[in-house]
């Protein structure tokens, strides 16, 4: 009888063991992510997508910004594990001035860049020596001049890339004035300008109507200014970054993007999980 209990001891003593091993890896494998964004509409998105983590054993905690240079400042610093607001060209210029270690890892959304107008009904009738507002940071200032080019009412240099400036305009021919505004600033100033390049996002906040005061807009197709999540060159193969990026490449996340932004922001993924290397 002694040896049987010696016996049930080992056997509870292993199998206590085993549970607080088996307790142990599922607690170490449940994970909090600080993710950065943009506040306002992205917040709703954000739900959703936290929810779908949720089934990874994430935890997101958001964090929202109302400054384009916050969320990548924040990643450097590793008060954040990822971002999610920008495009290429907006980070690839953010490396260039800043030397950030950041890397996109999956597509999210695509917000196509307008011009709209609360005095001109179309960009033809824009008159000689109008006064049109953009943003000031490189990226989206040369995707305002290159919206701008498309419509004709400039031409830049030729090669100028993706990060035209003011100074690269090669034909004026209404001799347009450029206004440099910060992003933010832009959709509040439109009606002190004839017209405004906005950014979708912040055409919201400031509550331009869209589509009613939109008179161009770029190109959906082939569009280089995807947004995505991003996050530190370290951390770019760790496994939280799959789920996270999983949880938002989702059916359901694509519906509420559809849904918040009311059709103007479009769902940008295709089914892969990670950003192909260009």
């Amino acid at each position: 009888m002694r040896n049987v209990k010696r016996i049930f001891g080992a056997v509870a003593s292993v199998a206590l063991t085993a549970t607080m091993l088996w307790s142990g890896a599922t607690h170490a494998a449940d994970q909090t992510l600080r993710v950065g964004i943009m506040s306002g509409e992205d917040e709703d998105v954000w739900r959703v997508v936290a929810q779908n983590a949720a089934k990874h054993g994430l935890t997101i905690k958001i964090t929202t910004f109302n400054d384009y240079t916050q969320p990548n400042e924040a990643l450097a610093r590793h008060d954040l594990d990822a971002n999610a607001f920008q495009h290429k060209p907006y980070l690839d210029a953010q490396i260039q001035s800043q030397g950030y270690k950041i890397v996109p890892v999956g597509y999210t959304y695509v917000q196509p860049i307008g011009l709209y107008s609360r005095k001109w009904h179309s960009v033809s009738a824009l008159p000689d020596g109008a006064t049109i507002g953009v943003p000031n940071d490189p990226s989206n200032e040369g995707r305002a001049l290159l919206l701008l080019q498309q419509q004709k009412v400039i031409t830049l240099r030729s090669n100028v890339g993706l990060l035209p400036t003011a100074i690269d305009i090669a034909q004026n021919p209404k001799h347009i004035h450029i206004k440099e505004l910060d992003a933010g600033i832009v959709g509040r100033s439109i009606n002190d300008l004839d017209a405004a390049v906005i950014n979708t996002d912040w055409a919201i906040k400031a509550g331009v109507k869209i589509p009613q005061e939109r008179i161009a807009q770029e190109k959906v197709e082939g569009n280089p200014y995807r947004n995505f999540i991003a996050v530190n060159t370290p951390d770019e193969k760790a496994p939280w970054v799959h789920a996270l990026v999983e949880s938002y490449q989702q059916p359901n996340v694509h519906a509420e993007i559809l849904s918040v932004y009311h059709g103007a922001t479009i769902p940008a993924w295709d089914g892969a999980s990670a950003i192909a290397k260009q």
